[in-house]
């Protein structure tokens, strides 16, 4: 494990997915302390309410998980202080005219 983390690509991805799963963390925690719809109360009343606790936090460092590193992968291969790529914008008139029937 020590070596693989010496790779700077899988590095990038193990960080980006820490700071999706502490995204999540405090998303749900969120959600439980301030109780939108009843949401806890629903959790807490049910019998398996660990699990559906479980799945919640699960698809939540699913999502933020995967959106942190794809994030990362996609400002992998630009400059810190590059201006947008493209050329120059094409100026198009106001109006096109156009006949009508």
């Amino acid at each position: 494990m020590k070596t693989l983390l010496r790779l700077p690509l899988l590095r990038l991805l193990a960080i980006n997915l820490a700071i999706g799963i502490t995204a999540a963390v405090v998303m749900i925690g969120g959600l439980m302390w301030l109780n939108p719809h009843h949401l806890r109360d629903l959790i807490l009343a049910d019998r398996a309410g660990g699990a559906a606790f479980g799945l919640l936090l699960f698809g939540l460092v699913v999502t933020f998980g995967s959106v942190a590193m794809g994030t990362a992968i996609m400002a992998l291969g630009r400059p810190k202080d590059s201006e947008p790529r493209g050329g120059k914008p094409i100026a198009l008139p106001a109006t096109i005219p156009a006949r009508a029937r």
